[in-house]
Formats: C-alpha cells, sequence, structure tokens
C-alpha cells in the first residue's frame, strides 16, 4: 500500500524556498553567496510593533483567540481597508490566518471542488497553481506579455473563462514581475467579470503599499463594488511593515465564506499566535512612517537594478511599478555556454550555474510559470545588490 496520498504528487515544493534553501547551505559550506532569491524585506521590524508584543507578552496576552483572530485584530483590518480603500468592512466578514497563504489555502479548499477552474495570471508567485491543484482544482494559466508591462488584458480575461472557472486570482502588485494595475486597468477587468456572475474573485494586495513613482495600485472592490459578494480582499502584514517571521495575513469576505474559512481553519492551525496579532494591531493602526522610509530605499534599488541589469549582455530587464522584484528577461543567453562549462539551456541553468559560478541566488522564471526569464529580489541591502550586479555582468559577459 502506497503510504503517501495521491494529491502530493499533484504539488511541488515551494521553488522560492528551495532555491533560498540551496544558496543557504551553499553559503554555510563556506561558498560566498549573495542571496536575492528570498521575498523578505531586509528591513527589521518597527519598534513600535516590536514594543506592542513585549507589552502583549506581560499582559499575559499568551492564550488561544478566536480562530478567525483577535476581535481587536479584526477591527484593525477593518480601519486599514477603509482608510486605504473606502472599503466597508465589519469584524464578522475578516478572518486572520497564519500569513497571507493560509489565507488562500482557506479559500480556495473551502470552495473548489474537482475540476473547477481557476485562472491565475502569469507570471505568478508560485504557490497559487499549487495550492489550486491540492483542492483538487484546475489552474488556468494566461501568459501576461512583457510588451503589457506583465499586465493581463480584458479579452484574455474574457477568453479564459468557461462554465467550470470557479476563481479569478489577482496578485497586484505581482510577485515576481512587480506589475501593478491602477484603477483604469482594473475596471476593463471587473467589467468582464460583471458579465460573469458565476466567477469568483480573490485580489492579493499583499504589496499595495511598496509602489513607485506616484503609482498607486487600487483594488477590486473599489474600482467595482458590484463585486462585493463573490469577491475576497487578501492582504497582511508581512511586507509592508517587515513582519514576514510574525505570520499574519488577513482577508475581507462574505460572511458565509468566512465562516466556512472558519471551519477549515479550526481544524488545521486554529488561531494564529496571539502575540502576533498583538503587534499587527500596531501595525495597522500605529505610524506609519516606516512604510515610507522603506519604499523610498526599494525605489533607490529598484532604479539600480534595472540600470545596471540592462547592462548585462543577454538580459533585459523592464522597470516595474511595484513590489520588491525585478523579472529580467535572460533569452539572449539561451544556447550559450558559461566558463565553467555549463550549457545554457533554459531559465533554470541560468539560474543553477549563477549560483553555482558566481554565488548569486534568484529564481528562474519557470518556477512563476514564465520560462526565459528569471526573479530578483532587491530586498536586500545597496551594497549587496551592487556586487550581485557585478558578478550577473562578468558572468553573462563570459558566455559564449
Amino acid at each position: 500500500m502506497k503510504l503517501i496520498a495521491d494529491r502530493l504528487d499533484r504539488i511541488s515544493p515551494s521553488l522560492t524556498i528551495a532555491m533560498t534553501t540551496k544558496a543557504r547551505a551553499l553559503k554555510a559550506s563556506g561558498k560566498d553567496i549573495v542571496g536575492l532569491s528570498s521575498g523578505e524585506p531586509d528591513f527589521d521590524t518597527p519598534r513600535n510593533v516590536k514594543d506592542a508584543a513585549i507589552a502583549a507578552i506581560e499582559r499575559g496576552e499568551t492564550k488561544y483567540t478566536d480562530v478567525s483572530g483577535t476581535p481587536a485584530l479584526r477591527q484593525a483590518a477593518c480601519y486599514r481597508f477603509k482608510e486605504d480603500h473606502g472599503l466597508d468592512y465589519k469584524p464578522e466578514e475578516i478572518i486572520v490566518a497564519t500569513g497571507g497563504k493560509q489565507v488562500i489555502f482557506d479559500a480556495l479548499l473551502a470552495t473548489i471542488n474537482p475540476g473547477d477552474e481557476a485562472i491565475i495570471p502569469a507570471p505568478c508567485w508560485v504557490s497559487y497553481p499549487d495550492i489550486v491543484e491540492l483542492a483538487e482544482g484546475k489552474p488556468v494559466i494566461v501568459g501576461c506579455d512583457e510588451n503589457n508591462g506583465f499586465k493581463l488584458r480584458p479579452e484574455q480575461l474574457e477568453k479564459a473563462i468557461t462554465a467550470k472557472t470557479k476563481w479569478f486570482i489577482l496578485n497586484n502588485p505581482c510577485n515576481p514581475t512587480g506589475a501593478a494595475y491602477n484603477a483604469a486597468e482594473l475596471k476593463a477587468l471587473t467589467d468582464v467579470l460583471m458579465r460573469h456572475p458565476h466567477v469568483w474573485i480573490f485580489t492579493d494586495d499583499i504589496y499595495e503599499k511598496l509602489a513607485y513613482d506616484g503609482f498607486r495600485p487600487a483594488t477590486i472592490l473599489e474600482v467595482e463594488p458590484r463585486l462585493r459578494d463573490r469577491t475576497v480582499t487578501m492582504n497582511g502584514v508581512s511586507k509592508a511593515y517587515a513582519m514576514t517571521g510574525w505570520r499574519i495575513g488577513y482577508a475581507g469576505a462574505p460572511v458565509a465564506l468566512i465562516k466556512e474559512m472558519d471551519k477549515l481553519q479550526s481544524q488545521s492551525t486554529s488561531n494564529t499566535s496571539s502575540v502576533s496579532q498583538a503587534a499587527a494591531v500596531e501595525a495597522l493602526t500605529g505610524p506609519q512612517d516606516n512604510i515610507d522610509v522603506m519604499r523610498a530605499a526599494y525605489k533607490r534599488r529598484r532604479d539600480m537594478m534595472v540600470e545596471e541589469l540592462n547592462k548585462a549582455a543577454g538580459l533585459r530587464c523592464h522597470k516595474p511599478e511595484g513590489a520588491f522584484y525585478v523579472f529580467p528577461s535572460m533569452q539572449g543567453c539561451i544556447g550559450k555556454t558559461s566558463k565553467g562549462g555549463k550549457k545554457i539551456s533554459n531559465d533554470e541553468d541560468f539560474c543553477v550555474a549563477l549560483l553555482e559560478e558566481e554565488g548569486v541566488a534568484c529564481v528562474h522564471g519557470s518556477a512563476f510559470m514564465y520560462p526565459g526569464y528569471f526573479r530578483i529580489s532587491y530586498a536586500t541591502s545597496d551594497a549587496a545588490l551592487k556586487e550581485a550586479c557585478v558578478r550577473i555582468q562578468r558572468f553573462c559577459a563570459g558566455l559564449k
């Protein structure tokens, strides 16, 4: 009898985590590694947020909470939705989970039946297709052209929708491209969705506060409130507040769905950390000036990375509107051989050779359902990024 369940054959370990793990192992062995594979801010959690967690511990707030989150955090999420986008959620329409990934997991496993389809614009975050697969659904991957800023066109969405479509999943700004949609661009998509009332919408806005040059990402319900009864609006504290390890994600959705997500979560992780929830309340409702500091640093880094990567032979790098990633094309390097003798047949070969020969860790585009490209996180120090660019340029120059 087979020990491992068949459902696990449909998914893979997170390839972003796998590349980060490989880089850490090489670093532990003594190799000089510049790690650009992990989507994690290099900034420390703000002082006021840490103080709020310490105060919660001192008050004894170390017990179980409601599965959906503490009343204080659900209210804080309502406040943030209202403050940022004018969305009126009630606490009973909010769920708090162990990171944004669990919110996605809860929503999709609570709703997808075998054969249901989920439309996912690509390049896309590595976990979306696998979570759909785990729920026995079918990911429908729709490629978005670099010439259109890696953004989904309304006619592409219209074409992808079938009678089996259950979900449309949108990440705005996007991991891995940093592509972001403004209100007008989203309105074109919501006009399509209004014609298909059986399609639910999941909008992952985890990077929304990290946008540059005055660009303001919109969110689905902000531009089309009539979609409220079939939209999940997800956010969290990991990226904007440098709180990845605190593991807090949250979402607003219709009460009926929140109750089912709560039921599923009650049989998996129950509530997330009570101390983390207290910290998240302060993050969402306290001073927001730390975001401005981080945003300014990320913009500077983005501009530098785009400029330097476009100097590398065989690479082409689009300037993103948000998040903290660049997603350059490496198609000009395909078919060549590295100084170390590695044949570059695809984007994975490129990233493996770059890591092994120059000690730069990034993630190949195929992991994001978009071959021929690779992702670099610029959520690290200016010095590390400058060194990485030197190494990448040297690596590309050495390809023959």
